[in-house]
Order: structure tokens, then sequence, then C-alpha cells
């Protein structure tokens, strides 16, 4: 009977589910069908299939081909199910013979040569292969993308005769054919370069030693945008999970994964102008957006109000969530989102309001609608709100700044509080419900009456509330202190500026 399976993999978010090329040979009036539920990418297959083989110098069979691409209620898209079209249709024909076959996957798509095309989504792919026992073949350019899960467990080549050699046992892939791979390591800027600003300096290493989200406010040059492109570097290195993580939804993106530098924490800052769907994800077939794409990395957000007030109310579910599900009339998806959200504002549409060198012409009723275009739910939600004042003409003068501190020094305090939490609560400050804050803050004598009487007299939600507890945590943890104290809570509540702003315009 002329029948094959050959095994690959679809992409559905940063899944990989399995899927069974079954080719049937047939006789009849030629022809190639292809079921399965195949989009127009994997219809068009057939074309450059046929092309493929007769430029290798195989056979197109010249009878009824029916390709099933199961499961059938599965959705398939992409050139990735080229080369196992391909192969099936050749061990169907009888022109190659492979008795060991289920013991590999394959996943690439074919130019007209012959020659292998990379793909999107590799990764999912290795790992799904990984767990399953088999062997993945991909194309060259994918292979350093494949080997992220264990360089044994993934083969690559760049034509089709090349992988019937090998299924052949004909021909080892030689080392010399294989990409060069190399951990880069990106300097980050240093916290150093910042002169003055050590209360802004301070609150960002409080919100990466807990990993709190963080809003600096403040005149225009006064270094919020230096500051949050220096958080990156007082963050200890993903652990390898959490690269492979990251790596994956970067696989899935049509961005590409760049191997060389797959451990570094990602670092994303969209304009202002982005839509909802390119923060959150979206499109027919849900892809990632920039929400995902920090998925353990930082999410930056620069002059925050200019966002359209609905993009941002987007992120209110995946920042308590820590993931987003987008979904279609015949797609779903889930993406992992758990990211640190950081982001800069000006106090007013002028940007000089309550600067002492500046003069502000703003109205109270326009800076007033300026602050409220952030929804108090969505403000709920950020752990810091940080003043970042214009400097004085002595901290510009000094050159160097002889109290500031270089980023790593503030790093190892940080890898020592972050050790410290997930030892002792198995999870970071931020991420503590509730019911563990209770058992997690102990007070000193007089801090509880302290904090209750502050949130009767300022009005703030519970949910700010159980916030300012947490980085009250932190900033005790920094300090080594067991307790929480008056001091630990009087800083946390330093950190909450926005709700004083509109206090002061109300």
């Amino acid at each position: 009977m002329a029948l094959s399976i050959v095994y690959t993999r679809a992409g559905i978010g940063i899944e990989a589910p399995l899927v069974t090329v079954e080719t049937h040979l047939s006789n009849g009036l030629p022809c190639l069908n292809i079921v399965g539920l195949p989009e127009a990418a994997v219809k068009e297959s057939k074309d450059r299939v046929r092309s493929a083989l007769i430029n290798a110098n195989f056979e197109f069979p010249a009878r009824r081909i029916t390709i099933n691409l199961a499961p059938a209620d599965l959705p398939k898209d992409g050139g990735r199910f080229d080369l196992p079209i391909a192969l099936g249709i050749l061990l169907a024909s009888r022109q190659i013979k492979v008795d060991d076959i289920e013991a590999y996957e394959f996943m690439g798509e074919l130019a007209l040569s012959g020659e292998l095309r990379s793909v999107n989504g590799v990764l999912p792919g290795a790992l799904a292969a990984k767990k399953a026992q088999r062997k993945l073949m991909v194309p060259l350019q994918n292979l350093s993308e494949a080997q992220l899960v264990g360089s044994s467990q993934a083969v690559g080549c760049n034509h089709l005769l090349q992988v019937c050699a090998f299924l052949h046992g004909q021909r080892e892939i030689d080392i010399e054919d294989l990409p060069a791979t190399k951990k880069v390591i990106e300097p980050q800027p240093d916290l150093i370069e910042v002169k003055g600003q050590y209360a802004a300096k301070r609150a960002l290493e409080v919100a990466a030693a807990g990993r709190h989200n963080l809003l600096f406010i403040g005149p225009p040059g006064t270094g919020k945008t230096m500051l949050a492109t220096r958080l990156a570097g007082i963050l200890p290195e993903m652990s390898e999970q959490e690269a492979i993580e990251s790596a994956a939804i970067t696989s899935v993106s049509h961005q590409g994964l760049d191997t060389n530098n797959w451990r570094q924490r990602p670092f994303r800052s969209p304009h202002h102008t982005a839509s909802a769907a390119a923060l959150v994800g979206g499109g027919s077939n849900p892809k990632p957006g920039e929400i995902s794409l920090a998925h353990h990395g930082v999410l930056f957000l620069d002059e925050l109000p200019e966002f359209d007030r609905h993009v941002l109310e987007v992120l209110r579910e995946p920042l308590e969530s820590g993931t987003v599900t987008i979904s279609r009339a015949t797609r779903q998806a889930e993406y992992p989102a758990n990211f640190q959200f950081l982001a800069a504002m000006n106090p007013c549409p002028c940007g000089h309001f309550g600067n002492p060198k500046g003069v502000c012409r703003c109205t109270s009723d326009k800076i007033r609608r300026y602050l409220l275009k952030l929804s108090g739910p969505f403000i709920d939600r950020i752990d810091m709100h940080v003043d970042v004042p214009a400097m004085t003409q002595e901290e510009l003068k000094a050159i160097p700044d002889t109290n500031a501190e270089p980023s790593e020094i503030v790093r190892q305090r940080v890898i020592t509080a972050m050790e410290h939490q997930i030892e002792s609560r198995g999870k970071y400050n931020s991420m503590l419900n509730p019911r563990e804050l209770e058992k997690q803050i102990q007070f000193d004598e007089g801090a509880e009456d302290f904090i209750l009487a502050v949130l009767e007299k300022l009005k703030f939600s519970a949910r700010a509330y159980h916030r300012i507890l947490r980085v009250s945590r932190t900033i005790a943890d920094l300090g080594g202190h067991k307790k929480v104290t008056q001091a630990h809570l009087a800083e946390a509540l330093s950190y909450r500026r926005l709700e004083r702003m509109l206090m002061q315009v109300a």
C-alpha cells in the first residue's frame, strides 16, 4: 500500500502540537490534494514541493496524491510543512526508504530548487520534539535556535538531497557546515552615567529588587528615560528556563530570534502611537504583542499620557495575571506576559508643573485633564510613582559624581534581596497576594497604626494599600530587616506621587 506517515509540528501560540502528515498514492487522474484545515500558504506548498522534487532529480508521481494533515480540526499555516510533505511523497512512492522515520520530526520551507529556507517557531517545536524523544530536522539557518534545547536533539540541512542522504546514513552533517554561534553580552548602560537623581535611583533599585511597576514623573530633560534604560543593567541574568520561555515567544513572532544574545533580558519600548493589538498581540492568526515579547524583561512606555487611553486599559488584566489570551472567531492563543512595567511622563502638558526652574502656563483644569488620561484602576496597578525633579547647577557641574554608584554594586544588592525573597517566600514581593502579605509582613511597634491613619487621610484604595505594603516589604529586605518599620512605610508612601498631584489640582 502506497502510504507513508511523517511527523511535524504546527504552531498555536507558543505551543507546538504534533501534526501527522499522512500521504497516500492511488490510481486516478494525476492531482495533489491537501486536506486537514490548511491555510493558503500550506495549500500553495503543492507547487513548491513539485518543483523542488523535480529539481532535486526525483520523480513527481503521476498519480492521485492525497495528503492529510492530522488532526483535521487543527489550523495549519506557514511553509513549515513543505519538507514533511515532500518526504511523505518520496516515502509513499518508494523513492526513498527509511526504517526509523518515526524517530524524526521535520520542519522547513522548500525553495523551488530544493533548498531549505528558515521558518518561524522552531524553538517551541524543538522543545516538543525533545519531550517526545524524537530528533528534529530543520533548515540550517534554524539549527542554532533548535539546539538551544540540546545540541543532540536537532539536525540542520540546507537541501532536500542532504536530508535524504542523512536519513539513508550516506552522509553525516559535518561540523563545518553548522553556522557559528557565539554568546554576545551587550554592555548595558550604567547608572553611574546618571548625575544626581539619588531619590530616583533609590526608587529604581527598590523596583528592581521586588519586581515592582514604576512610573517616573518629571519635567523634560531630567533623566527619566536615562534611568529607565538602566533598569535591565541592575537586574540578575535570566535563568535558563526564563530565557527559553522568552526566546520561544520571540521565535513565534515575525522578528526572528538572535541566538547570540538570547540570555539577555528583553527591553521593549514601543512608540506612543502603538495600537492595542501591537501591545497585547492580535491578528487573524494571533501573534504575540509587546507585552509578551517583554516576558521576563522590561516594558517601557515613554510619554505615558500620550498613549491612547483604550490602549493603556488593555494592559490592566496582564499587569495582574501575567498572561494574555487573544481570542478570534476561529483561533485562540494564550501568551505569557510576566513583565516589569516601567513608564515615564511629564507632570502637565507643558511639562513644568511644580518645576521651580520653569514657568508652567497650564491651568489647573488642563493639568487635571492631562493626568486623568490615566484611569484610576490603571494607576492603582503601578506600585511606585516617583518624582524626578530638575537638577541643580551644582549637580550638573559635578564631574565626576563622587556619590554615584555603578550598576554592578546596585545589582549585587538587588540580587541579594531577590534571593532572600525566593528563599523565604518562594516568589517576589510584587507577586504576593493579600493572604500571603498578612503572613509575610510583621509590623514594628506603631507601624501598623501609622499606615492605617495615613490611608484613612489619603483615601487610598485597597489595591493601593496592598501595593504600599509590598513595596515596604522590599525596602525592608534591601536593608536586611525582618520587620517593616514606620520608616519603611513612609518611604513606600513617598512613592505614590501621582495621587498627591491629583490632590493638588483637585
